[in-house]
């Protein structure tokens, strides 16, 4: 498989030149509504409503309110529905043997498009695609070679060196807010996953590279809690690597990732956010948190609606990225921690952004696996 950062045309240049400022808006804006009924959505049933478009979007195993890749998927869904007339069909779909028969019920329906959450539905799409070849299908996070999907590839692996980037930095900076403090004397950080799946193993690896690009003397603990939605595993996980030293935890855990924020606010220590800026979508823990490395995944599902309404299938078929290079890709700095974090983040962040523009990292990961 390829994973091109030139995939998008020319069309979508003006809305892959958004500022970090304005990405920040809409994935905190989307965070804070994602998993939310609009008026008129038809919800859980598979059934189709009285709007112009129908769509249907069905979740990750980590199901929908995770705070984090669904809620954000679901929120330029919403977006697109604020503008045109869609009704919404939202599948809480979290047991991944399901996927085959949960895909070709909604496809049953004939709407105008449905939205798949996640690389766990890439093989049972692999069939459902072109039996139902009416139905214009958007998979998210990798690429099905039929002429109705269109395969969105999200640079994981970008994101996710940002994030070790981040935490690298800071863990040798010597960090104090509300109780909790870094201790740069050790510098030591952690990465939890939920499940030990390959998308979440390159993750890791790539968070590892990215903590070793600021300085290959720190030491990164890893650990796994088992799950994407029950943060009991991620915060054990958490809470041993915090005794062992880490003073910085970042997850890739989805929903269960609050379980890495608990157990850094108990234990006097930090996290960072995934997918979104979870200071917001978690901003009871907003003092614990850092930053995130977040991904513009709703620009991806607004455009391919967009795409559909306006009858224009072709700009979205096929494989499409969400990168640094387009501007998808990035670092927020928390919101308890605007203008007070210091000059050496920024400056790092802006410097791996430029040396993953320009070809300098040599990934060990792709953006779904090694």
């Amino acid at each position: 498989m390829s994973y091109r950062d030139d995939a998008r045309d020319d069309s979508t240049d003006s809305r892959t030149e958004t500022t970090s400022i304005d990405r920040r808006t809409v994935l905190r804006s989307g965070a804070a509504i994602g998993g939310l009924a609009l008026a008129g959505c038809i919800g859980d049933q598979g059934g189709q409503g009285d709007a112009e478009y129908q769509m249907t979007i069905i979740s990750s195993p980590a199901g929908f309110d995770d705070q984090a890749f669904n809620d954000n998927a679901l929120s330029g869904l919403e977006e697109a529905a604020d503008e045109w007339d869609i009704d919404i069909n939202q599948i809480e779909a979290t047991d991944q043997g399901e996927y085959s028969q949960r895909q070709a019920d909604a496809a049953e329906a004939e709407p105008d498009l449905i939205i798949l959450v996640a690389d766990q539905h890439t093989e049972p799409l692999r069939e459902n695609a072109p039996e139902y070849p009416d139905v214009n299908w958007m998979l998210i996070n990798n690429v099905v070679e039929e002429p109705n999907v269109s395969g969105w590839i999200e640079m994981n692996h970008e994101m996710s060196f940002l994030a070790g980037v981040g935490a690298g930095t800071l863990t040798q900076e010597e960090i104090e807010h509300e109780g909790s403090s870094t201790n740069p004397d050790e510098s030591i950080v952690g990465f939890v996953g939920g499940e030990q799946i390959p998308l979440i193993e390159a993750f890791e690896v790539s968070y590892q590279q990215g903590v070793e690009w600021v300085d290959d003397s720190i030491e990164v603990l890893t650990g796994y809690g088992g799950s994407f939605n029950d943060p009991s595993g991620v915060n054990d996980q958490a809470v041993s690597q915090i005794e062992s030293g880490a003073d910085i935890v970042w997850h890739a855990a989805s929903a269960a990732g609050e379980g890495a924020f608990e157990a850094a606010s108990n234990n006097d220590r930090f996290a960072i956010g995934v997918d979104s800026d979870q200071s917001v979508s978690f901003d009871s823990y907003q003092d614990v948190i850092l930053g995130s490395a977040i991904k513009a995944l709703d620009e991806a599902t607004y455009t391919v609606a967009e795409a559909v309404v306006n009858d224009d299938w072709e700009s979205v078929q096929g494989e499409q990225n969400l990168s640094t290079e387009g501007g998808q890709i990035d670092w927020v700095t928390g919101q308890a921690f605007e203008g007070n974090m210091p000059d050496s983040l920024d400056q790092n962040i802006e410097d791996a952004k430029t040396a993953i523009v320009d070809g300098e990292i040599d990934f060990e990961c792709g953006p779904t696996g090694c």
